[in-house]
């Protein structure tokens, strides 16, 4: 037997698979063990011991602490057939032990791996020498990678599933941005600059808030770098996902208003005993300030930890003056009290209302039988103000459905309007002008063209998608009254 051949073997395996060479040693002395004890058909564990010399590669044999001669090459088919199996299985034992072990201290590192295939949804990633997975809640939505891909991520989670080590990948998860600042922003790996919070919606938006220790370091334009190329290179690698840069601030009102910009606020009254932050901007920023589907409102409350309500001064002037008017009618609550509650950040009957008996007559100083009273009163106020709102819901809605009709109406149907510019049926339909046909030079619009354009001139929007779809989500956006 080639003693020293078998040893580069035990060498190369214990490069190539990362596996101690002393483990590979004792599994091939445990395998030469079996191996004897089927051949002689023995149930004793302890009859047979083995001990290999890790520099010559000699095989010592034992039987009940005996010296005891044996040739492998003598063993027999079935004990050789026994010898491989066990020495396969104790290496596959070895090498998920050291996957285990080494891919469990990168937990929360990114790493570079190669698309393979998809499996159920999930994109399984090759690592090295490990294979791992990237389930379907861990992507980026609208992400697809071709097999030979090169796949930049998080390990997230590695568990032992029995015979197999599970490496979960993701690329969806917060902290890959944050690891992807501490690659391309030297500031952040050396904690010059910290990431103080972090809210996102993968594939969409993410607000980052940032704080500089060093004052001769801006925060801010050290993670946007030199003509944004920085912030370029992370948005690129998330396939041009909108990263807004938020300056940190200790004070939960400023920190409020950089989290909400580009829009520009006007007054933020903060409630602590509800953890809600009352936002009045104006009417021109409402769009720009809740964002498209609600998203910008939605991420800066995750990342400042406040539950935000937008409001226009006219709703937020109407929520005080329904609340002052509703208290002022109890005997024992005069204009200095309500003035305290609006001081407390509760601008409306609904934040009475869920404040609570206890609070009132804390900050209030009255007797739990006037508290209980006051909230009893905003309680039936709070009621028939939600049933006004839905009924002015309601009504606008039903408004906007007859405009959009009268306007589909005339814009296909009516034969005078036929050839018409959509700006001048619009001038038509509202009386504003008389018809006059487009010039014969000019390409016609087509049907969908015109609705479009008729429904903004009727609507008096600007026509931006953002705007539009902002102005759905105001009703459950700004809060109640």
């Amino acid at each position: 037997m080639n003693t020293q051949e078998m040893l580069r073997i035990l060498d190369s395996i214990a490069r190539d698979r990362n596996i101690d060479r002393d483990l590979l040693i004792d599994d091939l002395e445990q395998a030469m063990v079996t191996a004897a004890r089927k051949h002689h058909q023995t149930l004793d564990a302890e009859e047979f011991a083995c001990k290999i010399d890790p520099l010559s590669g000699e095989i010592e044999m034992t039987r009940h602490g005996e010296p005891f001669e044996i040739d492998p090459q003598q063993l027999g088919r079935i004990a050789a057939q026994t010898f491989k199996q066990v020495m396969i299985q104790r290496f596959r034992d070895d090498e998920r032990s050291s996957i285990l072990d080494e891919f469990g201290k990168r937990i929360g590192q990114i790493v570079n791996g190669t698309a393979q295939r998809y499996e159920g949804g999930a994109l399984v990633v090759s690592i090295d020498r490990a294979e791992a997975f990237m389930p379907r809640s861990e992507s980026i939505p609208g992400e697809q990678f071709n097999a030979g891909d090169r796949v930049r991520c998080l390990i997230l989670d590695v568990r032992d599933a029995g015979s197999q080590v599970k490496i979960v990948v993701s690329r969806g998860h917060p902290d890959f941005i944050k690891r992807l600042f501490e690659v391309e922003v030297p500031e952040v790996a050396e904690r010059i600059i910290e990431i103080k919070a972090m809210a996102r919606e993968a594939g969409y938006r993410t607000k980052v808030a940032v704080a500089s220790i060093d004052s001769k370091v801006d925060a801010v334009g050290a993670c946007v770098g030199v003509r944004g190329s920085r912030i370029k290179t992370i948005v690129d690698e998330l396939n041009g996902e909108k990263i807004d840069i938020v300056r940190w601030n200790e004070s939960s009102q400023i920190l409020i208003q950089n989290a909400l910009k580009p829009a520009e606020v006007a007054e933020i009254s903060l409630c602590f005993e509800l953890g809600r932050a009352t936002v009045v901007v104006r009417e021109d920023q409402l769009s720009l300030a809740i964002g498209k589907r609600g998203q910008n409102v939605r991420l800066a409350a995750r990342l400042t930890g406040w539950d935000v309500d937008i409001l226009t001064p006219e709703e937020f002037n109407k929520g005080l003056e329904i609340l002052s008017t509703t208290l002022q009618e109890i005997e024992g609550i005069d204009e200095q009290k309500v003035d305290r509650l609006a001081t407390l950040g509760m601008v409306s009957v609904f934040d009475v209302e869920e404040v609570g008996v206890e609070l009132l007559m804390s900050e209030l100083e009255i007797d739990q039988e006037l508290a209980e009273h006051v909230v009893e009163v905003s309680s039936e106020r709070a009621r028939e103000v939600a049933v006004q709102m839905e009924q002015e819901k309601e009504e606008a809605q039903r408004r906007r459905q007859e405009e959009m009709a009268a306007a589909e109406g005339a814009l296909g149907g009516d034969a005078g309007l036929e050839g018409v510019d959509a700006e001048t049926a619009a001038a038509a339909i509202l009386g504003a002008g008389s018809v006059t046909p487009s010039p014969a030079t000019e390409e016609p619009e087509s049907s969908e063209e015109s609705e479009a354009r008729a429904a903004d001139i009727l609507g008096g929007g600007d026509g931006s998608d953002e705007a539009a779809e902002s102005d759905v989500e105001q009703s459950g956006t700004r809060g109640s009254e």
